[in-house]
């Protein structure tokens, strides 16, 4: 087995990394997709997971960002920005790298976005770093 490719685009190679488990998560459990994860956590391309996750929770601000949404379960865009007081393009560029990494994701509601937690890429992430 050759060297494993990466992929510079973080949200790409996490979408190639977790595709194959989540199909298989709805697969064996078709109405609740709460399966267990059965990827290895350890190994060239769980390294390349972590290394992914963690460079998106590389930032104060990001961390605090998964904080915030962990206690209010969803936000709106603008109390973040509120909590966190820093501009609004800023908060922006974090909330990206977060949902561009899986952490977050994003619901439109009008012109507004609301932000949540990804809690299935969290137990990943707590899988990967607790196997170190």
């Amino acid at each position: 087995m050759g060297p494993v490719p990466v992929d510079p685009r973080p949200r790409s190679l996490y979408r190639h990394l977790t595709m194959e488990a989540r199909t298989a998560e709805a697969s064996s459990h078709p109405r609740s997709g709460l399966g267990p994860d059965l990827r290895p956590v350890e190994g060239p391309l769980a390294d390349t997971e972590l290394s992914v996750l963690c460079r998106a929770l590389g930032h104060p601000a990001r961390v605090r960002i998964i904080r915030l949404l962990s206690q209010q379960n969803r936000c709106i865009n603008g109390q973040i920005v509120q909590d966190l007081e820093l501009a609004q393009s800023t908060v922006s560029q974090h909330l990206k790298v977060l949902k561009d990494a899986g952490l977050v994701r994003c619901e439109a509601e009008g012109t507004r976005a609301r932000y949540c937690l990804e809690p299935s890429t969290l137990r990943r992430f707590r899988s990967l770093s607790g196997a170190l």
